[in-house]
């Protein structure tokens, strides 16, 4: 199986387009091993592909093999730009990785440790793959502390997909389509949360000691604080962040 990480930029990073009504939630499905042949990048291919068939959401497949991450440093001394950007835009992540030896993978955590920041308060469901009965159970009951750690907010429900080889054939062909409704009810709580958890980072300061940058939209003069969407346009010449406004819909927000 031949692997490619694509990355899709939405209308809504478009430089003088970023209208409230057409954000979509970004929810990336990161493949959580490196192994080669793994049939767990059947099973990204086909959380990302249920993903793209919702049209309020836009993702993309981040695969760890192609970071290409250096294996003599640790940490964010090897930060990953585009990885990064992919994390801190988006709304929410999936993650879906093996089971190796009741554990999860080591390249999982190598890559996630290139982060933090970009992570606070967004939601991540887990998809756990293995080729037992358990389905990678053990592999997410042990990445759940490790996440929380980082910021994410794992939500209740995961999917273990056990017995891979008989769900999904080598050439990729799903062969029980009961594992798609338990697809679909996670990405369903997942899609929630991430619209929940946005409005919160969005709308309500993170604690007395840290103060909101306060922020106001030039059209309906409305306040935001400092966990607005941040994207980049090109104004007068120069590079400068702007924020989208999500109460009058069209106006952009620019510190004040």
């Amino acid at each position: 199986m031949t692997r490619k990480f694509r990355r899709r930029v939405g209308r809504n990073l478009a430089v003088g387009r970023h209208d409230i009504t057409e954000r979509r939630y970004r929810i990336p499905v990161v493949l959580g091993t490196v192994r080669k042949e793994a049939r767990s990048l059947a099973v990204a291919r086909l959380v990302a592909a249920r993903l793209g068939e919702r049209t309020d959401v836009e993702t993309e497949l981040i695969d760890l093999v192609e970071l290409a991450l250096p294996g003599d440093d640790e940490g964010p001394n090897i930060k990953h730009a585009v990885f990064a950007d992919s994390i801190d835009n988006a709304d929410g992540l999936v993650i879906v990785a093996p089971e190796y030896n009741h554990g999860y993978p080591a390249s999982l955590k190598h890559a996630l440790d290139t982060n933090y920041s970009e992570y606070v308060h967004k939601p991540v469901g887990l998809v756990g793959v293995s080729t037992g009965v358990l389905g990678g159970a053990r592999m997410i009951e042990n990445l759940l502390p490790v996440l929380r750690g980082i910021g994410l907010v794992p939500i209740q429900r995961d999917v273990t997909v056990g017995n891979v080889a008989e769900v999904i054939g080598d050439d990729g062909t799903l062969r029980d389509e009961a594992v798609l409704r338990r697809i679909d009810g996670m990405l369903t709580e997942l899609r929630w949360m991430a619209a929940t958890l946005r409005k919160g980072r969005e709308t309500i300061a993170t604690g007395p000691d840290r103060p909101p940058l306060v922020v106001t939209c030039r059209d309906c003069s409305a306040e935001m604080n400092h966990h607005a969407t941040v994207v980049i346009e090109e104004a007068g010449g120069k590079i400068i962040p702007v924020y989208a406004c999500p109460f009058c819909g069209k106006g952009r927000l620019e510190s004040t």
